[in-house]
């Protein structure tokens, strides 16, 4: 019996060709259903590199491979987990520190809280934007003046043992170095006052790069008695311990000698040399006629001229050398030899500051 002839319903080309897409649509999810099924029945996630750790061995195939394609499906925390990618998983709150899109570095698979670590690698901008007090540890209320960039000071691992860095603190050395912050003054130490800066650097207490006699308290031998500090030296002459007379604070040498003692005839008016007097290098004095010593004489006998020094008229006489060694005395001119009427008066003619005689 023959069946009788259909014949298929007449369609445009247009249509025909809508129905062979949509048949093939079918054909190809019907495939893509089988290859599915397979996929799940044998296929291990590991094998691609990415396993499905905590978290993501609870989603759903199509969470993470949208519309049945696996191809191409990011690896990458952020390619997922953010507002703009294809998949839109949870993504940082606003709230969040500034950090690079690499999640593993600080939290795991199997929950963003709590977080088990903080790489300090992938937190982007200086420490203070975490490390305020509010978002993260800050500076304690003992900490010592300083600013802000804790990198000065500290590593990423722990606060302690920071390798400090003066460049960046406020506030002068007393501020931390008082013997409660840092260190301070040892009991050893000079009187002085607690501006460490006037004599250290910031690299070491040690060696002293500088001393500012400014800041030091007491007189010089309280330091320079040869134990504490430098003092006189065996070929010192015989002085007394007060170092000021003679010296300055920048160096023991060109020292300035006033001398304090009786015998000295008064400060001259040129500016003698030691050797001018002390002849040999000795602390005693050399004088040239001594036995006119310490009066002017005792050095200026061969200067003296007599013409000049009328002693008394009626008859005309002069004084001696002897009778006029301290020239800086009396010279009076009297009427006669007698000496009982005195005609002219000179007191204290020559002085050791004038410039000549």
């Amino acid at each position: 019996m023959k069946h009788p002839r259909i014949d298929p319903p007449k369609f445009g080309k247009t249509a025909q060709r809508l129905l062979y897409w949509l048949a093939g649509l079918v054909m190809l999810s019907a495939a893509n259903a089988c290859l599915a099924l397979d996929f799940a029945a044998d296929f291990v996630h590991d094998q691609t590199g990415f396993p499905l750790d905590f978290q993501h061995g609870t989603l759903k195939c199509e969470s993470c491979h949208l519309q049945g394609v696996f191809a191409g499906t990011p690896r990458e925390c952020d390619q997922c987990h953010s507002h703009t990618g294809r998949i839109r998983a949870s993504s940082t709150p606003d709230q969040h520190i500034l950090v690079t899109g690499d999640c593993e570095y600080c939290h795991t698979p199997n929950a963003w809280t709590p977080v088990i670590r903080v790489d300090h690698i992938a937190v982007v901008g200086p420490c203070q934007y975490c490390h305020n007090g509010v978002t993260a540890t800050g500076k304690n209320p003992g900490h010592i003046k300083s600013g802000d960039d804790c990198d000065d000071c500290h590593r990423s691992f722990t606060w302690r043992g920071a390798v400090f860095d003066h460049a960046n603190v406020t506030g002068n050395c007393f501020s931390c170095h008082n013997g409660n912050i840092a260190e301070g003054m040892n009991r050893g130490h000079i009187r002085s006052t607690n501006d460490c800066e006037d004599c250290h650097g910031t690299y070491s207490w040690t060696p002293i790069t500088r001393l500012n006699h400014n800041a030091v308290f007491g007189n010089c031998q309280s330091c320079h008695n040869g134990v504490v500090a430098e003092g006189k030296n065996p070929l010192h002459i015989a002085s007394p311990n007060n170092c000021a007379l003679c010296h300055g604070t920048h160096a023991w040498l060109p020292a300035s000698f006033e001398h304090r003692s009786p015998a000295f005839p008064g400060e001259h008016r040129r500016n003698l040399d030691c050797s001018d007097c002390h002849i040999g290098n000795s602390k005693q004095v050399a004088w040239t006629n001594a036995a006119y010593q310490p009066d002017c004489a005792g050095c200026h006998a061969g200067d003296f001229k007599s013409g000049p020094h009328k002693k008394h008229e009626n008859p005309d006489a002069q004084y001696s050398v002897s009778e006029l060694r301290d020239c800086s005395g009396s010279c009076h001119i009297y009427t006669d030899s007698s000496l009982t009427t005195i005609k002219e008066r000179r007191n204290r003619e020559h002085r050791v500051s004038d410039g000549e005689f």
